[in-house]
């Protein structure tokens, strides 16, 4: 006979075997190929596939860390600051340079991190790490180095695409941001402060995240910033951004892009941009060379104790989104839509903030369906919408092509002035800024000026029409200058800004 000691041994056992079959049946290996919406081929997000190693589990981050760390990398980026230098006492005795002084072109490096999407050399990153360089160089897990190409850019979201002329890279596979949980173990794999190769471990802190630190670059709906970000505990420092933040399986759930922090360093707090979003902005940039924006066409509010005071709504709902108002040549006036609405689910996934909110319509593209619950004076309905574009249609916008020449690459728009402008300005000469082309060199390294900026000097040249500013950007760039400079005023104000524009 056996031994009570023994059944209990043999029952142990038994049960810890039956548990470990169970854990691996629910949670499988790492199979699954994800193919990334650009195409498999050209642009295709495609997974290693590592048939022979166990999903990480937790506590356990080596799996996650190996899979994941192949498909990072480090990126440096080079670009050349104008320095201005004010005039001598000589200079001001003999009334030379009398706007201001010389200028000096200063060399900079920086460094962050990217991610390998496809096999063939597609990168994404963050746009503050590759804005306003006028070099790139890529440093890939195994030390090789290549030059790099800016294929796309989306100040809005803080990301970007470059490439490397390569083949058979390791890239990553993306998640799902939207099955994420807060309390979910997470890695944040990068380069800071120039180590290559770092990989900190974390929880998920709190999702649908907005700390207010994207500009909108040309003051429009067209490129509202979006802002959910993905919270984590995981150590990111500078040179993190634009890496990779992982699961346990070593899939891609968001790209580490901000700190919250009183001195620069970590401090506790990391932001990450969701994978959807990643996915989709990388996808349009690769295919359409910019971002598709799908609209709804509402005003948005939203609902919270203060903002349901203030409007004097009766509602028992504690959150949503409360359409104020909801313009006649819209998507959402098509659909049927009205003032007064409440938006409580977008696609089934509801809607606990205005970041959420954003971040599930930013996805879509114009001709995209979104399924829209909403609460009518309370009553629940379903109402389809089909997305239209910033101008009102519903196809894809297609990016102009661009201007090669240095002049072109600034992404200015300028306008000459009359004679009675200036007499009524004051000035004697001058051309006014009248758009800046978020991608281009100027706003990337200017965002401070705005339009109607009014541009009086180039270098050492007094300009007073488009042509004159074209001739002193080409002349300077056929000299191997990397940068003028360029001085000016707003209407209304005296003082006179000085400030350095890249030449590429």
């Amino acid at each position: 006979m056996i031994s009570n000691s023994w059944k209990t041994a043999l029952i142990a056992v038994a049960t810890s075997v039956a548990t470990i079959a169970g854990y691996k049946a629910i949670s499988g290996y790492q199979n699954d190929v994800i193919i990334n919406e650009a195409g498999s081929n050209k642009a295709g997000t495609s997974l290693v596939n590592y048939n022979d190693m166990p999903v990480g589990q937790p506590g356990d981050f080596t799996y996650a860390a190996g899979v994941s760390a192949p498909a990072v990398v480090h990126i440096k980026a080079k670009s050349i600051r104008t320095v201005r230098q004010m005039p001598s006492i000589f200079d001001q005795f003999f009334g030379m340079d009398d706007e201001f002084g010389g200028s000096r072109n200063q060399k900079q490096e920086s460094s962050g991190s990217g991610v390998i999407i496809s096999e063939d050399g597609y990168i994404v990153t963050n746009n503050h790490v590759v804005e306003g360089a006028t070099e790139l160089e890529v440093v890939t897990y195994d030390k090789k180095t290549y030059e790099a190409k800016v294929i796309g850019v989306d100040p809005s979201t803080d990301i970007a695409v470059i490439k490397v002329e390569a083949a058979k890279l390791p890239s990553i596979v993306f998640a799902n941001s939207d099955d994420v949980k807060v309390g979910e173990w997470v890695l944040a794999v990068g380069n800071p402060f120039n180590l290559e190769s770092t990989v900190t471990a974390g929880i998920i802190s709190a999702m649908s995240r907005s700390i207010n630190i994207l500009k909108n670059k040309d003051q429009s709906n067209t490129n509202a910033p979006i802002e959910s970000f993905i919270q984590t505990d995981a150590a990111v420092n500078p040179g993190n951004s634009g890496g990779a933040l992982v699961n346990l399986n070593g899939q891609l759930i968001g790209i580490n892009t901000a700190i919250a922090s009183p001195n620069g360093a970590y401090a506790g707090y990391s932001f990450a941009v969701p994978s959807t979003i990643v996915k989709k902005v990388s996808t349009d940039l690769i295919k359409f060379g910019n971002v598709q924006r799908g609209f709804l066409g509402i005003n948005p509010v939203e609902l919270s104790r203060d903002a349901k005071k203030e409007l004097k709504l009766d509602t028992d709902l504690e959150s949503g989104i409360y359409v104020y108002g909801v313009p006649e040549d819209g998507a959402a006036a098509a659909a049927g839509i009205k003032k007064g609405d409440v938006i409580t689910k977008v696609d089934g996934i509801a809607i606990t903030s205005m970041p959420k909110f954003l971040e599930l319509i930013g996805r879509k593209r114009p001709g995209d369906k979104a399924d829209i619950t909403l609460n009518r004076n309370g009553s629940v309905k379903d109402i389809s919408v089909v997305l239209r574009n910033s101008e009102g249609g519903k196809g894809v916008l297609k990016v102009a092509p661009k201007n090669n020449s240095a002049y072109g690459k600034l992404g200015l728009k300028i306008e000459e002035l009359s004679a009675k402008e200036k007499e009524k300005i004051g000035l004697r000469n001058g051309v006014r800024i009248t758009g800046i082309d978020p991608t281009g060199t100027f706003a990337q390294e200017n965002d401070g000026i705005e339009e109607g900026f009014i541009i009086t000097r180039v270098g050492n040249a007094k300009v007073n029409s488009v042509k004159e500013v074209q001739e002193v950007i080409e002349t300077a760039k056929k000299q191997g200058e990397e940068g003028v400079l360029m001085c000016g005023v707003y209407e209304g104000y005296s003082k006179n800004y000085c400030f350095g524009v890249t030449i590429q």
